[in-house]
């Protein structure tokens, strides 16, 4: 287990996304996947009210419902950590104080649960002033009904200022950030929020973290994947992604690992990653992913240099 910086909480090395609970897994499936996790030694469940409101006859919130339904029938809200987010469903879009208070409600409602460890405001929202946003937070926080708050798809700026805002104010503060990042992704989440969440000593759980799949391996050149994600991958079937992919399974191999877990595994050697999210629609992927990995200083090093 690990503790997350500036809180209380200590988690699995693995966040389990539920963007899938709901899509492409049913109540039956998600129930089985949170069992074998929780089963398993993970405790650390990442949803948002949007999932999964993309797929058709859904109206969002169907995640947190089947999470909420399996809590409810385990009796163990205790013994896990339970992150969600605001500002992405259509239904309750945006950050304002109102819809953040709001939106609140109908999670914990969804959820059977009368808190949230950390609520992320999914995306920035520059239509709202960030006081407003943050002092809605805070508001959450001081009724506790939220335990501790974070950003998801924040920009390093914005991130700055709303530190600023909550310590002047006296607010809560955004204790973490969730921002796209994976092993052939890294531009963006490098040369941008990691020094922020390096010098404020911010936690940091990167979605994507196995790039919508691709890095599982089970993509091979010129082969059609049936999957509900597989349009997503087309920007990895390159050079540069094939021949990560063939140095995955080299060193998944040397280690008797999933080649899952060797991406994930890279993700948690990189100095500001708490714990990577990723997702599973059935207990066999599950199974690919729950593997910790200790790579050698040299396997971190080769594989970062094919994406560099």
């Amino acid at each position: 287990m690990i503790t997350i910086p500036q809180t209380s909480l200590s988690v699995f090395p693995l966040c389990l996304g539920g963007n899938v609970f709901g899509w492409s897994a049913d109540e039956t499936s998600s129930h089985d996947v949170l069992d074998y996790f929780t089963g398993h030694g993970g405790n650390f469940i990442d949803t948002a009210d949007v999932y999964s409101e993309w797929k058709d006859g859904n109206q969002g919130g169907e995640s947190e419902s089947i999470i909420g339904t399996w809590l409810q029938s385990r009796g163990n809200r205790e013994s896990v950590v339970i992150a969600t987010k605001v500002a992405k469903l259509s239904t309750r879009p945006g950050l304002s104080a109102k819809n953040v208070l709001a939106a609140c409600d109908d999670s914990l409602r969804r959820l059977q649960t009368d808190h949230i460890d950390i609520y992320y405001a999914h995306e920035d929202d520059q239509t709202v002033p960030l006081e407003e946003t943050l002092g809605a937070f805070n508001e959450l926080v001081v009724q506790g009904k939220v335990r501790y708050i974070a950003a998801s798809n924040y920009s390093a700026d914005r991130l700055v200022d709303s530190l600023a805002i909550s310590k002047v104010n006296n607010f809560a503060s955004y204790i973490g950030v969730q921002n796209w990042y994976n092993l052939l992704d890294r531009k963006e989440y490098e040369d941008g929020i990691a020094k922020v969440v390096s010098e404020r000593k911010l936690a940091s759980m990167p979605f994507f973290g196995l790039a919508r799949g691709f890095l599982s391996g089970k993509y091979q050149p010129n082969q059609i994947v049936e999957s509900v994600r597989a349009g997503g991958v087309a920007g990895y079937q390159n050079d540069r992604g094939w021949e990560t992919v063939r140095a995955l399974k080299e060193i998944a191999a040397s280690h008797g690992a999933p080649v899952s877990a060797i991406a994930l595994a890279w993700l948690r050697a990189q100095p500001t990653i708490t714990a990577p999210i990723a997702s599973a629609r059935t207990v066999d992927q599950l199974k690919e992913i729950i593997t910790l990995v200790d790579l050698l200083p040299e396997e971190i090093e080769r594989l970062s240099a094919i994406t560099d």
